[in-house]
């Protein structure tokens, strides 16, 4: 009697998992970091300024931090699988209102309002779910899923430029919209809350004892959990750290091509160079993210960022292709690497119990960070003529972020 074959355990659902996230925040940060593309094609649509064209960006990453801090909440009571399909409905929905947009207010409604809110949401199921599935490879499986930004960044950047030219600003919104719209019911039909409402047992020594849950206790007693995390000086010091840290990639973002050309140097320069930091910062938020795992989440994120503030103070001194060249690499390496690491970072500071709250919360940050931080260094340029002191002033804050990064491992 031949013997039976071995029983063969199935893939571990946590990486679909991953693979959903994935999708989000390709769609999220693709979708969002494209804006400049449009910016010049909405000003001859509309009339006026960049500046006040640039509302509907300012006004959609606002939203996405903003909407992040209050729905973390709801999406932690009612599930991901209900609200990630509410944020794609409110995502393709907006890019396509907004492609119809008869007026400036109109797009900043649509494209900032309505879509923000939809990205709102996929950008906290896309960075807290994943914390619910992983333990032991929870920097590998974060730095998988938030690879999606890089890898949209440098996908759907150059793409929505060149289809522009053919097909125009209005119809690329309209391609987007299906493009997203495809792509997160495809995320939608994959994401689970965690591995015990989804009947999963999870490979044996990822978690120290039973995997974490959404916390489901009435929303008062949720809303005081959060709040008490909200007032420890821990957070406090990560909320603050954050806002520091992040300022010299929102300068970066926005003056990094205007930079290459004010030195000389050609346009293209300035804009292969934000896209190899997205590119680099993709392999970043996997290789060291799997690093992490054994390093320590809090000593890797704290190094990261450190990187970041002496690649940015480099910049300020960055006179050539090559110069700029190494920048972007190493700043891309680096924010890649503290980028996988932002959800598990808040789950092991404050646990995972109501890790989409807490990680919305946190996020407020950025919001902040990307307010404030471009317009202070287009300032600093027009009052003083040179980028220079804006990036040694952003360089030198991400250092003393990643410095209350460090106080907040200590205080909890």
């Amino acid at each position: 009697m031949l013997p039976s074959p071995p029983s063969r355990r199935r893939p571990y659902y946590g990486w679909a998992v991953v693979a959903a996230s994935f999708l989000g925040t390709f769609v999220v940060f693709g979708l969002s970091y494209s804006f400049g593309v449009f910016l010049d094609r909405i000003v001859d649509a509309f009339g006026g300024a960049r500046g006040p064209s640039s509302l509907a960006f300012g006004v959609q990453t606002v939203a996405i931090y903003v909407g992040a801090s209050g729905l973390g909440v709801l999406i932690d009571r009612y599930g991901t699988r209900r609200a990630l399909a509410v944020g794609g409905l409110l995502t393709a929905g907006g890019l396509a209102a907004a492609s119809r947009a008869g007026s400036l207010a109109a797009l900043i409604l649509t494209y900032g309002v309505v879509t923000g809110v939809g990205l709102s949401v996929v950008y906290v199921v896309a960075y807290g779910t994943v914390t619910r599935w992983f333990d032991r490879r929870l920097g590998l499986a974060g730095g998988l899923a938030s690879a999606g930004l890089g890898v949209g960044m440098f996908a759907v950047v150059p793409s929505a430029a060149s289809l522009i030219a053919e097909l125009g600003w209005r119809d690329v919104l309209l391609v987007l919209a299906a493009a997203a719209g495809g792509l997160l019911l495809l995320a939608t039909l994959l994401v689970r809350d965690d591995p015990g409402s989804a009947g999963v047992e999870p490979p044996s020594g990822e978690f120290v004892g039973a995997p974490p849950a959404p916390n489901r206790e009435p929303l008062p007693e949720q809303f005081a959990a959060v709040r008490s995390i909200a007032f420890t000086p821990a957070f406090g010091l990560l909320a603050a750290g954050w806002v520091s840290i992040y300022g010299s990639l929102y300068a970066v973002l926005a003056h990094l091509v205007l930079y290459a050309e004010g030195i000389g140097l050609d346009a293209s320069v300035g804009v292969w160079a934000l896209a190899t930091v997205g590119l680099v910062s993709a392999l970043g938020r996997v290789a060291i993210g799997h690093v992490a795992d054994t390093v320590g989440r809090l000593r890797v994120f704290v190094a990261c960022s450190a990187v970041m503030g002496l690649a940015t103070l480099w910049l300020a001194f960055a006179s050539s292709t090559v110069g700029i060249a190494a920048f972007a690499v190493v700043f891309g390496l680096a924010y890649g690497g503290n980028g996988a690491l932002l959800s598990p970072l808040v789950a092991a500071l404050f646990g995972r119990e109501n890790i989409n709250a807490v990680f919305g919360l946190a996020s407020m940050a950025f919001a902040v960070s990307g307010l404030f931080a471009p317009p202070a260094a287009g300032a600093a340029y027009d009052a003083l003529g040179t980028y220079e002191p804006a990036f040694l002033v952003a360089g030198a804050a991400t250092l003393v972020g990643a410095g209350a990064v460090r106080l907040a491992g200590q205080r909890v």
